[in-house]
């Protein structure tokens, strides 16, 4: 099955852990790689945990090839791969998916080729303070037959969705407690070791 078929579904944590990933750096770009698995019933890509990356030097080949190794390492052993990348971009007023965001998109697929990306919309993000909305504030993009990137709309036939609907209740819980302030990404573990990378009491 194509990814032109797939629903891709993320899970609450996988989640708020990219969008606290981006609060903490919002004057740089920042991002991450998509944890889980293709469904029994191979319809839908099910996101189950997601991986902070870089904020800084995003585009830098080898770190990045070191942290998929590692990641892809301690995930397999859990049944579990990577499936796709997350972004944001670095202004807040730019909403479209950039070259490095689909490169690194690309090598994902090498990997998955069902791999998506999702890339943080910022206009969703600032609505969701005000109107409590449960939808997803990522946009889609998955590769079509000619390996191009190409943003699913997500309201439509909801080719995107979050697991679990409170999510975005949760998020803005977090939001208020300032708890991006907890976020180590690889940046932060690369510089410091003693830096967990997953995250283990993020959500305790």
């Amino acid at each position: 099955m194509g990814s032109s078929d797939l629903r891709y579904e993320i899970a609450q944590n996988a989640y708020i852990k990219l969008v606290l990933h981006s609060l903490k750096h919002t004057t740089s770009a920042v991002n991450g790689v998509l944890i889980g698995r293709i469904s029994p019933s191979n319809d839908t890509v099910e996101i189950a945990d997601a991986v902070p990356l870089f904020h800084s030097h995003i585009s830098l080949l080898p770190q990045l090839e070191i942290s998929l190794i590692l990641i892809e390492e301690y995930y397999s052993a859990k049944g579990l791969n990577i499936v796709g990348y997350f972004h944001a971009n670095e202004r807040s007023d730019d909403y479209e998916l950039g070259g490095v965001a689909k490169n690194i998109g690309d090598h994902i697929c090498r990997y998955f080729p069902q791999a998506a990306i999702l890339l943080l919309d910022n206009k969703k993000l600032e609505a969701l303070k005000k109107s409590k909305d449960s939808r997803a504030i990522m946009q889609l993009y998955v590769r079509d037959a000619s390996k191009n990137w190409k943003s699913v709309q997500s309201d439509g036939n909801s080719r995107f969705s979050l697991r679990e609907p409170s999510a975005n209740l949760i998020l803005l819980d977090y939001i208020s407690s300032e708890k991006w302030n907890d976020i180590v990404d690889f940046d932060d573990h690369l510089d410091d070791i003693s830096k967990d990378w997953l995250n283990p009491g993020l959500f305790n």
